[in-house]
């Protein structure tokens, strides 16, 4: 007798993946959750507001449906609470930047996986033609690079309130995220401890828009936004600093500088966080760090990495105590101390 087939389902799940991603990317595209933030329409006063087929568009409209991401009454179709916080471009908590971005830069170097993993670097020569991931040369407008950076803040506000929680951060007085972005992290933080004073330093293109952010905070009063470049300016006076999603994206050589960097600002018993995703010890998960590491590949010069990992770099170059901590989220924390 011959034994039965395996279960095909993971590998027929997988064949689907794609679509179902690019069923959400292309609704976002079109402006669907947006044009539905009004209330609910039917597929013709839909398609007449996005500009589409409308057949076409009640066929997109009804397979986002059966993703979780509408919902529908009839024939008239309405957003639901979580496409109406993280899919419409007017909601703060939005990841419609990243998944534009996704969308059109990301998607494309993920086309050329295979010949990443055959050479071990980079797609964006490949897929593009630059030299490298020089993020100014696809963010070439000022609205781009906002909605991208909008699209990073959603995530962040989704997960820097864990790495906040993650340690006792009550010895620190005053928290210097290095790449800091929007300032989700430092927020995060200085909302949650009142000793602590905040300082976001980032790149001068950042700074309206993290100065922005920051003022709506209850924290505020307690933070600055600095413009700078942490490979060559003076980082900023601290006794915690914070690497948010930035170690993942260098090689070891850049990091063993940047860490340098921060270790000699560092006063003694001095701190840094860093958020970034761990992969498991035996690199057999968690599933989102090992999609994110291969994303790192086809992206970056950079890779996901195990505590046992950061704690070899950290120890390199000359932390001490260094502390790991995983989330429900896909965002993890690490914490070394300078003695």
């Amino acid at each position: 007798m011959t034994a039965p087939a395996p279960d095909p389902a993971i590998v027929l799940d997988l064949i689907e993946a794609y679509r179902r991603s690019k069923s959400m990317f292309a609704a976002v595209e079109l402006g669907v959750f947006d044009a539905l933030s009004s209330g609910p329409q039917t597929a013709v006063e839909l398609a007449a507001a996005v500009s589409a087929h409308a057949d076409s568009l009640r066929r997109l409209l009804d397979a986002c449906v059966a993703l979780g991401l509408l919902a529908r009454d009839g024939d008239r179709y309405h957003n639901t609470d979580m496409a109406a916080a993280y899919l419409t471009t007017t909601s703060p908590r939005r990841f419609t930047g990243y998944i534009k971005y996704s969308n059109t830069a990301g998607w494309k170097l993920w086309e050329h996986l295979a010949d990443a993993v055959r050479e071990g670097s980079h797609r964006w020569q490949q897929a593009y033609g630059w030299d490298g991931p020089i993020f100014s040369h696809f963010f070439r407008t000022e609205e781009a690079a906002h909605e991208f950076l909008m699209g990073m803040h959603g995530f962040g506000v989704h997960t820097s309130p864990l790495v906040a929680e993650a340690f006792d951060l009550g010895r620190f007085r005053t928290l210097a995220d290095l790449g800091g972005a929007t300032g989700h992290l430092v927020i995060a933080c200085c909302e949650r401890y009142p000793q602590l004073s905040g300082i976001v330093f980032d790149l001068p293109a950042v700074v309206p828009l993290a100065k922005q952010i920051v003022a709506a905070s209850p924290a505020a009063n307690r933070i600055d936004v600095i413009a700078g470049d942490f490979f060559t300016d003076a980082l900023p006076p601290a006794d915690l600093y914070a690497l948010g999603r930035i170690l993942h994206d260098w090689s070891e050589d850049k990091i063993d500088r940047l860490l340098a960097r921060i270790f000699a600002a560092l006063p003694s018993g001095g701190g840094l966080l860093i958020a970034e995703k761990l992969l498991n010890d035996d690199r057999c998960g968690p599933r989102w760090a090992l999609m994110q590491d291969l994303n790192m590949l086809t992206c970056t010069e950079g890779r996901e990495r195990t505590l046992g990992d950061y704690r070899t770099i950290l120890e390199r170059a000359g932390f001490t105590n260094v502390q790991g901590h995983m989330t429900p989220r896909p965002i993890d924390a690490v914490l070394a101390v300078k003695l």
